[in-house]
Parts: structure tokens; C-alpha cells; sequence
């Protein structure tokens, strides 16, 4: 059950966004590489990875006005509810992870996201809507919710501290780069004693979350555990950021902070710490 998770009113199933899609205090948000990637939920609008939150060196874009931009030409106040989804439910976790991190504070996860949706024989449409632009203020970067490559490094010397890589199995093994070879001074491999739980893991086969208790054992199982400092990581900081939702938000681990910069910093790093 949804109620049983730490702080269950992050999620919204399909019933409660179908019961409030007219709701104009409500917008739906879908992020996709493309508009044409997917039918849509009614009334969503659409955001781009590529380039609404991305820049060219496939870093997330964290920028102040370049978010204000994003919520202001989506019709967006501070008093909306943005409730994300895509593809699979980790698109959620991001945008729930990029807005939090601006000060939005009324931000959902839609539960099983477009895979349920469809599952359920929901009502879609071909076309995204758009919505009176507002001035959206946001606030200044909570540097509290990432931690940076320095920190990174120095925590490969403290046990209370723990990077959890949460890619695929084939690029921790080093087999997969990205999808694609290494390119420049890009590497493939692992960070030096990060444990590896796949994102996906999380999730059940009709893209919904995993009870708390299923969630619980598969990171403490690792070594994952609510008394350690965890920095979860990815290839550009995606997938990492809805893994820091499934610590933070579902399991109420306190001390969870997303390393946005993931392999997509590391593997450039000239100082030779990674492993194969």
C-alpha cells in the first residue's frame, strides 16, 4: 500500500489524476527525449530532456532562470501540484528531484506512471495542451539535496558513508558506457567500492513502486542502510535523482544526497579512481 511508504503523499495513483485532470490548481507534466515518444495523459504538457534539463555535456541543468523559464511558460505557480511521469516511472523521480531542489514544494509522482496508465485503458490524446504563461519565481539552489565530485571522492575513505551506483549491471561492469563506447578522456567502469542496486530493481512489473518492506530489504540487504550517508549515482544524474526519491520519500532515509554529476563527471577525471 501507498499509505505505508515514509511520506506516501509524494504519490498519486492513476484514479486520483484521472478524478482531478480539470482541476486547474493541477499540472501534469511528461518528460521524454521526445514529444512524439509517447500518447499523453490529457491536459499534460510537455518538458524535454534534451534541452529543457539538459545541457550539451549532457549534464542536468541546473539553473535558476532556466527553471523559472521552464514553470513560467507551463502555466505554473508555487501554489500548483506538478504531478511528472514518462516513459517508466524514474522520469517522476527526476523532475520531483529538479523541482524540489528549486523550492517547489508541491510536486507528485505519478505511480506506475504512462505503463499503468495505459494498462488501465485510461483516456490519452495525441496532442499537449498549453496554459497561460505565469511569472514563476523560483528559489535559489539547495545545495543540501547533491553532493559534489570532491565530497565523492573523500567519501571512498569513510564506511559511514556510501555510493550506491544504480545503473545497469553491464555499465558498473564496465561493458556499456553510457550506451555507447567511451569517447576522449570518457572511461567505462565503476566508482571504487560503490555497491550497485539497478534503479529498476525498485519497481514491479506494472511500473509501480515496490511495498516499503520489499524496497527496505533490497538496499539493506546491501549495506544499504537508513544510519549511513548515501550518494546514490548514475550515468547523467537521471536515474540517481529517483533513487534519492525512493531513499528520501518512500523509506525516509535521512541522509541521502543525489550525486548529479555521476559518470558523466568521473569517467573524466584524470585522477585514475575508478575500477573495471
Amino acid at each position: 500500500m501507498m499509505t505505508d511508504y515514509a511520506y506516501p503523499n509524494v504519490l498519486v495513483d492513476t484514479q486520483w489524476l484521472a478524478d482531478h485532470l480539470d482541476d486547474p490548481n493541477v499540472r501534469v507534466v511528461e518528460l521524454a527525449m521526445s514529444p512524439d515518444l509517447l500518447t499523453h495523459i490529457p491536459g499534460a504538457i510537455f518538458w524535454s530532456i534534451f534541452p529543457d534539463l539538459s545541457q550539451s555535456d549532457m549534464s542536468i541543468k541546473l539553473d535558476q532562470t532556466a527553471i523559472e523559464n521552464i514553470l513560467s511558460r507551463s502555466g505554473i505557480t508555487p501554489e500548483t501540484t506538478v504531478v511528472a511521469y514518462g516513459s517508466d516511472i524514474a522520469i517522476g523521480g527526476v523532475v520531483f528531484w529538479l523541482l524540489t531542489l528549486f523550492g517547489h514544494q508541491h510536486v507528485k509522482v505519478l505511480n506506475g506512471g504512462h505503463q499503468k496508465w495505459i494498462a488501465e485503458s485510461r483516456p490519452v490524446t495525441a496532442e499537449f495542451s498549453t496554459f497561460a504563461p505565469t511569472q514563476y519565481q523560483a528559489k535559489p539552489l539547495d545545495s543540501n539535496l547533491r553532493v559534489l565530485q570532491p565530497e565523492v571522492e573523500a567519501s571512498l575513505k569513510h564506511p559511514d558513508q556510501v555510493l550506491l551506483d544504480v545503473r545497469t549491471p553491464e555499465e558498473y561492469r564496465g561493458e556499456v558506457f553510457m550506451i555507447k563506447p567511451p569517447e576522449g578522456q570518457e572511461r567505462a567502469g565503476h566508482i571504487p567500492g560503490a555497491v550497485h542496486v539497478e534503479h529498476s530493481d525498485t519497481v514491479n512489473d506494472d511500473g509501480t513502486f515496490k511495498s516499503f518492506d520489499d524496497l527496505k530489504t533490497l538496499y539493506s540487504q546491501q549495506g544499504i542502510t537508513p544510519n549511513k550517508e548515501v550518494f546514490p549515482y548514475c550515468a547523467i544524474g537521471g536515474r540517481s535523482a529517483f533513487i534519492w526519491f525512493v531513499l528520501k520519500y518512500l523509506l525516509g532515509y535521512p541522509n541521502v544526497r543525489n550525486y548529479d554529476g555521476s559518470w558523466n563527471e568521473w569517467s573524466r577525471l584524470s585522477n585514475g579512481l575508478l575500477e573495471p
